[in-house]
């Protein structure tokens, strides 16, 4: 399957909300944490209404106009949004959120994402967060050369994430 990565445009904002939320529930269901599909509705669901719509149709907007400062890629299948990676330069460079459905896992997207969000970046440190049961996004970033540092948080109460950095580009892997 072709998997194409490009800026997003204005009418992909009704898009991106309903593919975050399709990637959490694929993502962090967690008896354990207590993290269900109930939880992840009402705290993820507002980003496929208008008003969801609407924020992110002013940050593709944003992001136009300051590119410098501000990054996103959208991943399409066909015509179909699978998958993006967005981020924000301030002292530091910030990744997230960073989300690809399963179905364009596995087969070097995230690694692409990643290759032109790095070249964004530069050599500016970059930090994110992580979910701390996501195995494999914590492996992946941390074949980006990202190390976690002890920071931990509870995300509306629940979900747990830790920190990741990265403060050198000398570690790129970007094959």
């Amino acid at each position: 399957m072709t998997h194409v990565i490009e800026a997003p445009h204005a009418e992909d904002a009704a898009s991106l909300g309903p593919v975050q939320l399709r990637a959490w529930l694929q993502t962090y269901l967690n008896d354990e944490a207590g993290i269900d599909e109930t939880w992840i509705r009402e705290q993820r669901g507002a980003a496929a209404t208008a008003e969801g719509v609407a924020q992110w149709r002013e940050f593709i907007e944003a992001v136009k106009q300051q590119p410098d400062l501000l990054f996103c890629r959208v991943v399409r299948s066909d015509t179909e949004i699978v998958g993006f990676l967005c981020g924000r330069r301030d002292e530091v460079v910030t990744l997230g959120p960073m989300y690809l459905l399963n179905e364009a896992q596995g087969q070097g997207v995230g690694g692409r994402l990643m290759s032109e969000f790095l070249a964004w970046a530069g050599s500016t440190p970059m930090h994110l967060w992580v979910t701390d049961y996501n195995e494999r996004a914590v492996r992946f970033y941390e074949r980006y050369g990202f190390k976690a540092t002890g920071e931990r948080e509870l995300w509306r109460g629940k979900l747990p994430n830790v920190r990741m950095t990265r403060d050198s580009p000398s570690n790129d892997n970007l094959s």
